[in-house]
């Protein structure tokens, strides 16, 4: 205890003392956790979603004036993947100040550095005042916003799945997933509303930066929400028990490596799909047809509510028949969507629309319970590291390049190549879990 640094010391005593003082008048209950992880789930994915969208209806026209509709397009997509390339890092990083300052400090500047990242983007001038410089920046802030989601994993998402009544599992383990049609609707209805009462220069000059400008005040919201709940006694015990402590990343990848390796390639069925009903169909319809943008988020819009649904029924199904299960019979029908996704891409506004609604049906049920499902197999020490990194790994590997990959070889060889995409995804699933059989024994 002497070695360690005044300051991690101070920062450490000020998380005791606040448990302390909130341990007899803010004892949180299942359904506070549950409410703050959701709040916090939102928040990471509004700010996401709002990038994503703007990749594909903004920033092809502001910072690639000098290409083609595609290319310009393909040159957004080629930035977004660079959040998740930073999120690992920050993960790495951010672990290391949980460990010396305390979770709290953590939080307080991931999620300041996250809203602040993404809300600078509303501030960017376009290429044609500044030239590369627009483009330089806005990557920029698109590596701020990964490095930041590394920093943002609290454990509730742990707490609620692994303190869970024996078969609530699937139930407790669905609740974050929520966060993400929920993110999604409130960035897609945000922009359908702009971009439909706009005129559509105005909307280009300006319309735009406002979602960006409103996620910082949503990652407000959710900070307070999430340092509320990391002050509980019920907190305060897993903390207690080290089953929410971070070890680093280096001890975890040489003792439990392998678990991490197939955690990674477990929901790539969902995290391919992920992308190609939420950015890619909006940069397909905008590109390849006349439908206005503001009437395919209202369809986008719909799927989220189905979404919502389908994550609720996953939870009641897992518990039934095992997540395992669960996550194997979600990967076929993806595999079945795959095939179908050509014939629906190309079956005009109808078919467009069966795409949206159906991919995000099959979204929730996979998705429901994908991230973290090999959370239980970690062992104590590592669970909380553990799961981050996996859920950091998942997401390059299976979403990050999505778009742009979609997007690039649909133009080559058609709308076949989303089906091919999808179908690769599922494969990685399927053997990701023939190969773990500890889920199996671990999921109820």
């Amino acid at each position: 205890m002497s070695q360690m640094p005044d300051a991690a010391l101070h920062s450490a005593s000020l998380e005791r003392d606040a448990r302390l003082v909130n341990a007899d008048d803010h004892e949180a209950s299942a359904g506070d956790i549950a409410l703050g992880v959701i709040i916090g789930r939102t928040s990471e994915f509004f700010d996401f979603f709002v990038y994503a969208i703007g990749s594909a209806l903004v920033f092809p026209a502001l910072f690639f004036p000098q290409f083609s509709p595609l290319q310009g397009t393909l040159m957004a997509f080629a930035i977004f993947p660079l959040a998740f390339l930073a999120r690992p890092v920050g993960s790495l990083v951010f672990m290391a100040v949980d460990r010396r300052y305390g979770r709290g400090t953590k939080l307080t500047v991931a999620l300041f550095l996250l809203g602040g990242s993404t809300a600078s983007i509303a501030f960017l001038p376009g290429f044609e005042k500044i030239g590369w410089w627009a483009v330089a920046a806005l990557a920029l802030f698109r590596l701020g916003q990964g490095f930041a989601l590394g920093g943002v994993w609290d454990g509730l998402a742990s707490l609620l799945s692994l303190n869970a009544p024996q078969h609530k599992r699937g139930w407790y383990a669905m609740m974050p997933q929520l966060g993400a049609p929920l993110g999604f609707g409130l960035a897609s209805g945000l922009f359908a509303y702009l971009y439909g009462t706009l005129p559509t220069q105005d909307f280009l000059d300006w319309g735009w930066r406002y979602p960006f400008f409103v996620a910082f005040a949503v990652n407000v919201v959710a900070l307070f929400a999430r340092l509320r709940l990391v002050a509980t006694r019920e907190f305060s015990t897993l903390l207690d028990k080290h089953e929410l402590q971070p070890t680093t990343v280096f001890s975890l990848l040489d003792q439990e490596g392998r678990t991490v390796l197939i955690g990674a390639f477990v929901p790539l069925a969902s995290f391919a799909l992920f992308h190609l009903v939420t950015v890619f169909p909006l940069a397909w319809i905008a590109l390849n047809t006349d439908r206005s943008p503001a009437d395919f988020m209202s369809v986008q819009l719909m799927g989220a509510g189905l979404c919502v649904v389908s994550v609720v029924i996953s939870g009641l199904l897992a518990d039934r028949i095992g997540r395992r299960s669960q996550l194997a019979i979600g990967a076929v029908l993806i595999g079945g969507f795959a095939l179908a996704s050509p014939f629906l891409l190309n079956g005009g506004r109808h078919g467009e629309t069966l795409f949206v609604l159906i991919g995000f049906t099959l979204l929730g049920l996979s998705f429901g319970q994908a991230s973290g499902a090999l959370a239980s197999n970690f062992s104590q020490r590592f669970r909380y590291t553990g799961a981050a990194l996996t859920s950091d790994l998942a997401w390059l590997l299976g979403a990050a390049f999505a778009p742009l990959v979609a997007l690039s070889l649909s133009d080559l060889i058609g709308p076949a190549a989303v089906g091919g995409y999808l179908l690769s995804g599922v494969l990685c699933t399927l053997a990701a879990l023939r190969v773990n059989r500890q889920l199996e024994v671990n999921d109820r």
